[in-house]
C-alpha cells in the first residue's frame, strides 16, 4: 500500500477517535483496527481495484467504530478529557519510534553531505589538487545528501505529523537540492574557482528552489495528527496565516518575486562592478522579506494586538 492510502486510514482512525480517551486498551484496538484496514486494502487491490476505491471500501466495511469502543468500555462511552491536562499521556500513547534504517540513512547522507562539500571547499581554495569537475561534482552530491534528508524525513511519519506522500516528498527533496547546490555553486563563484558568469547558474538554480518552495507551501494540506492540534489549540496563538490562507498565498507570491529581483540584481551587480558591493542586493532582498512577513503575519489591526480585541 503507498503513503498516501496509508495517510488516508491515519486521518480516517484520528477522526474516528477523536474525544475518546486514549487508554491502552483504546490504543491496542486502534493499531489493530489500523493493520485490519491495510491488510484489506492490500487484498482488495491485489483483486485488481483501484487503490483509492479499496481504501474506501475498507472503511464502509468496518462498521461504526464507537460499537467496538462501546464494547471495550462495557457500554459506556469515554468522557472527553481536557487536553491541556492529558497532553503528556497524547504523547506517550502516540509515540512513534523512529526506525533503525531510517536513522542509520539519515546519519550516513549527513556523513556523506559533510563530506563532500568540505572536500568541494578545500579543492576551490587550493588545499587539494582537485580538478574543477570533481569539485563541481563533489558540491552536487553534498546537496544530494542534504536533500535526502529534507526528503526522507518528511516521506516518514513521526509523532506529531502523519507522513507526506512520496511525490510532494520528491518535490522538497528537488527544491532543496537546488537550493544548495545554487548557494555552493555561488561559493565556487566567490572564490575564483569558476568564472564570474557562472553566477548565472546559481540564480537559475536558486530562483527555481525559491518557486518551487513557494508551491509546495501554498498547496500543503495539514499533516498535524488529530491530538497533537488538539494540544495545540491549548497554547498557541493563531497567526494570520492559519486564518487567512489568501494572505498565506499572497505572501507566497511576494516572496518569489522579492529574491527574483534581489538575483536579478545580485547577478547585475556581480558582472557591472564585482563582488565586493553586489552582496548587498541579497542583504537588502533579505531585510525587505522579513519586513513583508512581519507586516503580513502581525498587521497594525491583529486583534491579538495590545492583549485586547478591538472592535
Amino acid at each position: 500500500m503507498n503513503a498516501i492510502d496509508n495517510s488516508s486510514i491515519h486521518r480516517y482512525l484520528d477522526e474516528a477517535f477523536a474525544g475518546i480517551a486514549i487508554t491502552p486498551e483504546i490504543q491496542d484496538l486502534k493499531e489493530e483496527i489500523r493493520g485490519n484496514l491495510a491488510a484489506r486494502v492490500d487484498e482488495l487491490t491485489a483483486s485488481g481495484m483501484e487503490t483509492s476505491a479499496a481504501a474506501g471500501r475498507a472503511v464502509d466495511e468496518l462498521g461504526d467504530i464507537r460499537e467496538l469502543v462501546d464494547q471495550i468500555d462495557a457500554g459506556e462511552h469515554v468522557a472527553p478529557r481536557s487536553v491541556a491536562a492529558t497532553s503528556a499521556d497524547a504523547y506517550l500513547v502516540n509515540r512513534v519510534r523512529p526506525k533503525p534504517a531510517f536513522v542509520v540513512g539519515i546519519v550516513v547522507a549527513a556523513i556523506v553531505a559533510t563530506a563532500s562539500l568540505l572536500l568541494a571547499l578545500f579543492g576551490a581554495i587550493g588545499l587539494l589538487p582537485l580538478p574543477i569537475g570533481v569539485t563541481i561534482a563533489l558540491v552536487g552530491l553534498g546537496a544530494t545528501g542534504i536533500a535526502w534528508i529534507v526528503g526522507d524525513s518528511l516521506a516518514h511519519e513521526t509523532t506529531t505529523n502523519h507522513p507526506m506522500s512520496g511525490k510532494r516528498a520528491g518535490g522538497y527533496f528537488l527544491a532543496t537540492f537546488l537550493a544548495v547546490y545554487g548557494l555552493a555553486f555561488g561559493g565556487l563563484v566567490a572564490l575564483g574557482a569558476l568564472p564570474v558568469w557562472a553566477v548565472v547558474f546559481v540564480a537559475v538554480g536558486v530562483v527555481a528552489a525559491i518557486v518551487l518552495f513557494a508551491f509546495l507551501g501554498a498547496t500543503q494540506t495539514n499533516r498535524k495528527k488529530s491530538w497533537a492540534r488538539a494540544v495545540e489549540r491549548q497554547y498557541q496563538i493563531e497567526d494570520r496565516f492559519s486564518q487567512d490562507p489568501v494572505a498565506a498565498a499572497r505572501f507566497g507570491l511576494y516572496t518569489v518575486i522579492i529574491w527574483v529581483i534581489a538575483l536579478a540584481g545580485f547577478v547585475v551587480l556581480s558582472i557591472a562592478v564585482g563582488f565586493a558591493w553586489s552582496w548587498l542586493a541579497l542583504v537588502a532582498g533579505l531585510v525587505i522579506f522579513f519586513l513583508v512577513l512581519a507586516r503580513m503575519l502581525f498587521p497594525a489591526d491583529n486583534p491579538h494586538i495590545g492583549g485586547e480585541k478591538k472592535p
